[in-house]
């Protein structure tokens, strides 16, 4: 399907939190797209044209010119439809420097240690890096409550760029449970962020994107590791 302002094709794979985080921008703006499933282990010439750098998902094709990196994707979106569905960067310098940090964070304190539990073959390597996400989700605990001002997100009264980031984490959250033994996001240690999780993965830019099916996550992932 065409999109309001040109043609839009998505690269991508359905369990990457990369990706997920692109579609539920895309969802939020209401904006029609091409969904292009990847094979990781047989990458198409689309994806390695595309992104010849990396070689990884998502891309984003508009109109025929690849945009690449799921953060940059994010905000992409957000200025190129402006006029489309709501914004998800604040339009105060301030504020938008302040998302754009802490959007930083959570690939950095969350998504690095999220490779080592999906690669690391040691117990302790994955133990140790569960534990460094929450202590990260400690951190995000705090900010939360001085990025909302009392509203549902991050973003205040609606969804932003932060819980745009870190809300394409949440399916993954369950899998860690599973795979390591430890509930990363819990309500006995960050109840606001619990609770915004919960939120954040019902409405409806997320609830049909994020995935649920642990053991299919969990098996998809075998076929990387075998």
């Amino acid at each position: 399907m065409a999109a309001k302002g040109g043609e839009l094709k998505l690269l991508g794979v359905w369990d990457s939190p990369y990706v997920n985080r692109v579609q539920i921008m895309l969802n939020l703006k209401g904006i029609s797209y091409e969904y292009i499933e990847e094979d990781l282990l047989n990458k198409s010439k689309l994806l390695l044209n595309s992104n010849p750098v990396h070689k990884k998902v998502p891309v984003l094709i508009h109109d025929g010119k690849p945009i690449a990196e799921s953060q940059v994707i994010v905000q992409y979106l957000d200025e190129v439809f402006s006029g489309t569905g709501p914004s998800v960067l604040p339009a105060d310098p301030y504020k938008r420097a302040t998302a754009r940090f802490w959007a930083a964070f959570v690939d950095d304190k969350v998504g690095s240690p999220w490779h080592t539990i999906l690669f690391a073959r040691e117990a302790e390597k994955k133990a140790d890096a569960a534990a460094r996400i929450i202590t990260a989700l400690g951190t995000l605990e705090g900010a939360f409550k001085d990025c909302s001002r009392g509203g549902d997100y991050f973003g205040g009264d609606g969804i932003g760029f932060v819980d745009v980031v870190l809300g394409s984490y949440l399916g993954w959250f369950k899998v860690f449970e599973k795979m390591v033994g430890v509930r990363v996001l819990d309500a006995a240690r960050t109840p606001l962020l619990a609770a915004w999780g919960e939120r954040f993965a019902a409405a409806d830019a997320a609830k049909d994107v994020l995935p649920s099916d642990v053991d299919k996550v969990i098996e998809f992932l075998q076929t990387f590791l075998d």
